[in-house]
């Protein structure tokens, strides 16, 4: 009986377990039939609702705006002929869209560099590397050969060198076609996003231009454009001054790359690297022209559309003329040639000469050749004008004359001084030129007109109060340096001039102390005739127009104007123009001024046999000037410790005419003559100057 109750009991269980689980399968169904419900509903919602808005931020592009260059800015001669203007040329170029892959890059250049070729580069061993790993064959190849243990490190800087290093060992060689695709790879893969490059700019053949143009539909981001470079139409001895522009491939300047990111240039962009063009650069560069570029969400190029179509850079109109600069610097050449076929510029390192407007500041010409004296080898240098310097002998005696008449150590009526030579204790005896006992005692003008040293030795005497007793003593102040060097500093010796050219220098200045710290009166006598200090050429001729305008001290220039060339390239809208800058007034009286400029006028057209520049005396028109030696000596580089170096002479000669109303002054400089064969180098190109520049304005 209680079997059959158990068992009866069992079956009713089962039942009802039975029959709950129906039930929580009803609920769990009925739980998903609700999400679903809800799911469809708002998919529903959001197709009804928002459809047409995913489908346009779906279909949506993005916009960015790209910049292109524009031609820089010419540059033109006082007459308005160009010196260096810009020469269009046929380019291949590719613009880089936002989806371009590494294979996308490796297809267009294989793909490319079978329409042309690039034979004035050659790929470096990093970009054959680079070019060879692009291909996936080749990388995966290169992969499987990577230690196991290499491998494991999962470090993927490792990994890579370790591939580089394979494959630089394996030697790679291309084929002619393979090296311009090495080439373009690197080109294509340097390149910003949306920015257009050069492929192919130079050397670009019209086989190349018609092959490349049939088969743009299979090239996408190539295309044919316009590039541009310099040329310089009146010859290239110019070139020195207005210097030079990078390459594209160059860039910027390392050593300026930042300042030029921040003022918006592009890593690629060519930018004046030296004088007048990096001068002006912020002129001559333009503005760029600029588009909107859209791209849709899988970064392919859209469409373009121009926004500014750019402005060439502005034009300079230089104070130079083409045609006189071409005569001073063949003049100055021929010259040059002649004096070292005659033996007298056998150690000579140069020969400099430049030209100014004496009454505004304006550069007529500047020329200079550099010279290897071991080799015999020339360069044109016309900036060795203000970047070199050199001791100027007495060419700058017109400078010490007026110090004193300014100073009141002379009168222009009372301006005599004993011809005796100066007798210091354990040195030579230091005299002028000429034999001793040739004059008793000279005036201001005679002194200028026969050079000499002695009356400028007594006039600094006399000036900073020195105490002197012949072969016996010599006592000068502390400060016996300061009124000669400030009163040169007056008339621009030895400070810069202020030209609007980059790396002009101030000079060398001797040391004005000995170990002792006293002052080396020995030292003040030289640099009273012009045998001491070094100065510029730019500072010479500055110095001989504040004489010849009567004192003004003008800052030399070589930018007149700024403007816009015209789009025919054939009439320029100025700007802007320069004014002339008074940097000085020197406080001198007309009739101390006139000592100066009559010693100027004797030294040409004196009748003392012992005048410097009489040779000059038949030039028309007439020339009033003043000529200099300094001693130097040959210093062999390659033997700094050699023993009794060769003497030399620095031969100088500063000018101007005509000597009464004066348009032009002049400063030539043959450094390093042999004193012997000295000869008057720099009086014939003196006289070449003066000639041919009136020749050129018919006066």
């Amino acid at each position: 009986m209680n079997f059959f109750k158990k068992k009866l009991k069992t079956k009713n269980d089962n039942s009802k377990k039975q029959a709950s689980t129906p039930v929580r399968m009803k609920i769990i169904l009925g739980i998903i039939f609700v999400l679903f419900a809800t799911l469809i509903g708002q998919l529903a919602y959001l197709q009804i609702g928002y459809g047409s808005r995913f489908k346009a931020e779906v279909q949506k592009s993005n916009s960015a705006v790209v910049s292109s260059q524009v031609p820089r800015g010419v540059m033109y001669d006082t007459k308005g002929r160009v010196l260096v203007g810009n020469r269009a040329k046929n380019a291949i170029t590719y613009t880089k869209s936002v989806s371009t892959t590494t294979e996308d890059i490796y297809a267009i250049s294989n793909a490319l560099s079978r329409y042309i070729t690039i034979n004035d580069e050659k790929p470096t061993e990093q970009q054959v590397i680079d070019y060879y790993l692009a291909n996936k064959k080749n990388s995966a190849k290169e992969s499987a050969k990577v230690p196991k243990s290499v491998r494991q490190t999962q470090d993927d800087e490792l990994i890579n060198k370790r591939i580089q290093q394979q494959v630089s060992a394996e030697h790679i060689k291309l084929n002619k076609r393979e090296r311009t695709a090495a080439l373009i790879y690197n080109k294509i893969s340097g390149a910003y996003t949306l920015s257009t490059i050069y492929i192919k700019n130079n050397h670009l053949t019209d086989k190349e231009i018609a092959s490349v143009g049939e088969h743009l539909s299979d090239l996408p981001g190539v295309g044919i454009g316009t590039d541009w470079q310099r040329s310089y139409p009146n010859g290239s001895s110019i070139q020195s001054i207005i210097g030079s522009v990078s390459t594209e491939k160059a860039g910027l300047p390392s050593d300026n790359l930042q300042y030029y990111l921040t003022n918006g240039y592009s890593r690629n962009d060519r930018v004046g690297t030296s004088y007048l063009e990096e001068k002006y650069e912020p002129l001559l560069k333009g503005t760029k022209a600029t588009s909107k570029v859209w791209t849709k969400n899988s970064g392919d190029i859209e469409q373009s559309k121009s926004v500014y179509s750019g402005q060439a850079g502005s034009s300079l109109v230089l104070t130079l003329d083409a045609q006189y600069q071409k005569e001073v610097q063949n003049s100055l050449e021929k010259i040059y040639s002649a004096a070292i076929s005659s033996g007298a510029a056998h150690y000579s390192n140069g020969a400099y000469a430049v030209a100014m407007n004496p009454k505004t500041g304006a550069i007529l010409a500047m020329a200079g050749i550099s010279r290897d004296p071991k080799k015999n080898k020339t360069t044109n240098n016309a900036l060795g004008v203000i970047n070199q310097s050199f001791v100027m002998g007495s060419a700058v005696k017109g400078a010490m004359v007026s110090g004193g008449l300014i100073n009141k150590v002379i009168s222009p009526t009372n301006n005599v001084m004993p011809d005796t030579p100066v007798y210091l204790p354990s040195t030579p005896v230091k005299k002028s030129v000429y034999p001793i006992g040739t004059f008793g005692a000279l005036d201001a003008e005679t002194a200028l007109e026969v050079s000499s040293n002695i009356y400028m030795m007594h006039l600094a005497m006399k000036w900073v109060k020195a105490s002197y007793v012949p072969k016996k003593s010599i006592h000068m102040p502390q400060t016996a340096f300061e009124p000669i060097r400030k009163n040169f500093n007056m008339f621009g010796l030895g400070q810069k001039t202020g030209i609007d050219l980059p790396g002009e220098i101030s000079g060398i200045q001797g040391r004005s102390f000995n170990e002792q710290g006293l002052v080396l009166p020995g030292s003040v006598l030289d640099l009273s005739y012009g045998n001491y200090d070094a100065y510029t050429l730019i500072q010479m001729v500055q110095y001989v127009s504040t004489i010849a305008n009567g004192g003004y001290r003008m800052q030399p220039y070589v930018v007149q104007s700024i403007g816009r060339t015209s789009n025919n390239g054939k009439k320029i809208y100025i700007d802007y123009n320069r004014k002339p800058n008074v940097q000085l007034r020197i406080p001198w009286t007309q009739a101390e001024l006139n000592i100066v400029r009559q010693g100027f006028w004797r030294v040409v057209h004196g009748t003392n046999s012992w005048g410097t520049a009489h040779k000059l005396k038949n030039v028309k028109p007439a020339i009033s000037g003043k000529s200099g030696t300094a001693q130097t000596f040959y210093y062999d580089p390659d033997n700094p410790n050699q023993k009794d170096p060769p003497e030399l002479v620095n031969a100088t000669f500063v000018g101007y005419a005509p000597s009464k109303n004066p348009e032009i002054a002049t400063a030539v400089i043959f450094p390093g003559l042999d004193p012997e064969l000295e000869g008057s180098y720099t009086l014939q190109m003196t006289k070449a100057m003066v000639q041919n520049y009136f020749k050129l304005h018919k006066k």
